[in-house]
């Protein structure tokens, strides 16, 4: 048996290895990316509370606002009783038109301000609802992620048993030259096409190199790039 066979075996199963680490790698990314919508549509609905709260406040000042003017305005009423010229009577009218006119503008303010709670108060409850339905989205896929990080778990146990397996069947010559080539090549073996271009790095072959790949008797590396070709 030639030393090429056994080496695609063994890097059929580096492939599935490979695929099997990046996808443990990528899992978590892909709940950390969950996470963060959560966060970011935790974000929002506490945007449309602090909007909320601030239409709730201009409403409460504008209140207070009218409040304090119509006390004030008992205030000066109840003196005028006592006062005794025209004169100052038509002063105290003329101080309560003006803070009547103030009013106004209060309550002209305060009812913008009640316009502006209502669909404050509805943003808060659909972005509850879709913070709510959000949860469960990313609670569900995330639990498939886990038990999906657990299969590549156990397929990885699986494929390290099989390459164990698979190492044996390959010539140390044939095993080092492949271990040292993986850590900056992959594939490390690759098809040399009929028109005698490796797959690999698209280098047309010198005759005699295409030559002792068709024999198959010797490992043969790609002159520019290394790679091991086969027929």
């Amino acid at each position: 048996m030639n030393d090429i066979q056994p080496l695609l075996e063994l890097q059929d199963i580096d492939g599935h290895i490979r695929t099997l680490q990046q996808e443990a790698k990528d899992l978590p990314k892909r709940k950390e990316a969950e996470a963060l919508r959560l966060q970011e549509l935790q974000a929002a609905l506490e945007l449309a509370k602090s909007e909320l709260k601030a239409a709730q406040v201009r409403v409460a000042e504008a209140e207070l606002e009218v409040k304090a003017r119509n006390d004030k305005i008992l205030a000066l009423k109840q003196s005028q009783g006592q006062l005794k010229t025209n004169k100052e009577f038509l002063a105290y009218n003329l101080e309560i038109a003006k803070i009547e006119a103030e009013i106004e503008n209060h309550e002209a303010r305060q009812i913008v301000a009640m316009d502006d709670v209502i669909p404050c108060k509805q943003a808060c409850v659909e972005k509850e609802a879709v913070l709510k339905e959000g949860h469960q989205e990313v609670d569900a896929y995330c639990a498939e992620l886990d038990a999906r990080l657990a299969e590549v778990k156990t397929e990885l146990t699986a494929l390290g048993t099989a390459r164990g397996n698979a190492v044996k069947q390959v010539q140390p010559r044939a095993l080092s030259y492949y271990e040292r080539m993986i850590t900056n090549r992959w594939p490390v073996v690759v098809q040399l096409q009929a028109d005698g271009v490796c797959k690999g790095c698209n280098l047309r072959q010198p005759p005699s190199v295409a030559q002792m790949v068709r024999r198959g008797q010797e490992l043969t590396p790609c002159q520019m790039c290394g790679r091991l070709l086969y027929m």
